[in-house]
């Protein structure tokens, strides 16, 4: 009778349980050190201010507790790397712009300075990420919602300080709109190439809605941004959908 060794197959969640044990404790331990980010960024923000505190805080510990998910669900690497400890500060810098929207005394340049900040970043993780060989799937996925989720707190920002009405949201939505529908049809779940193009149009929705925090724009100028915005994002988007419908099986 062949012997079959089964000792791989029964010990293979516990060998993956215990590779992942380092990035994600390690993912926990930044996130916990980048907490005290969020709060100085809030108190600078809008001073002490218990409900905006802990509307950022709140925000923060939603998106650190998806990412952990997203860890588990499996990472490429040994270790979390440099690339994702920016994004996480991302993260933070992001969670902090929730304050100003519960704050009754908004400071726009100051969201317009930290917004600056957070894109500035966003170029960093990704070259971080090719330099030092720490391209994953998780990475992309991070960025992704980070990116989202900055799109989102920013219009409604910029709603909340008058700069523009609520058809705003138009430009930070598509994103959720996008996931959203992919429940309803899967084949949006399809893998999508690479393209430039992409980036681009969310390097302009994220400057559109970082320039619609300046209080200094002029009436016609917010609308036309919004409009412009929501126009390439259309382009975009649809391009996808199109290339993911055909694609289909």
């Amino acid at each position: 009778m062949p012997k079959i060794n089964v000792g791989p197959a029964l010990f293979a969640p516990l060998v993956a349980a215990r590779t992942l044990r380092g990035p994600v404790f390690g993912f926990a331990g930044f996130a916990a050190v980048n907490a005290v980010l969020v709060g100085a960024v809030v108190v600078g923000l809008v001073g002490v201010s218990t409900p905006a505190v802990l509307l950022a805080m709140a925000g923060y510990a939603l998106g650190v507790a998806l990412a952990i998910a997203l860890i588990r669900k499996g990472f490429p690497h040994p270790a979390l790397g440099l690339c994702n400890v920016v994004t996480l500060a991302r993260l933070a810098l992001t969670a902090a712009l929730l304050a100003p929207i519960v704050s009754l005394g908004p400071a726009p340049w100051a969201v317009f300075a930290v917004a600056a900040i957070a894109l500035i970043l966003d170029g960093a993780d990704g070259w971080l990420a090719r330099r030092a060989g720490r391209v994953s799937d998780f990475g992309a996925r991070f960025d992704m919602e980070v990116d989202a989720a900055l799109g989102l707190i920013l219009a409604l920002n910029a709603w909340a300080a008058g700069t523009v009405g609520p058809e705003v949201l138009i430009i930070a939505l598509p994103r959720y709109v996008f996931v959203a529908a992919a429940y309803l049809w899967p084949w949006l779940n399809g893998a999508l190439p690479q393209r430039f193009s992409r980036k681009a149009v969310c390097v302009l929705q994220i400057g559109g809605l970082i320039a619609l925090q300046m209080p200094i724009l002029p009436p016609l100028v917010p609308a036309a941004l919004v409009g412009l915005i929501a126009a390439a994002l259309m382009w975009s988007f649809g391009r996808d959908v199109v290339l993911l419908w055909r694609h289909r099986r």
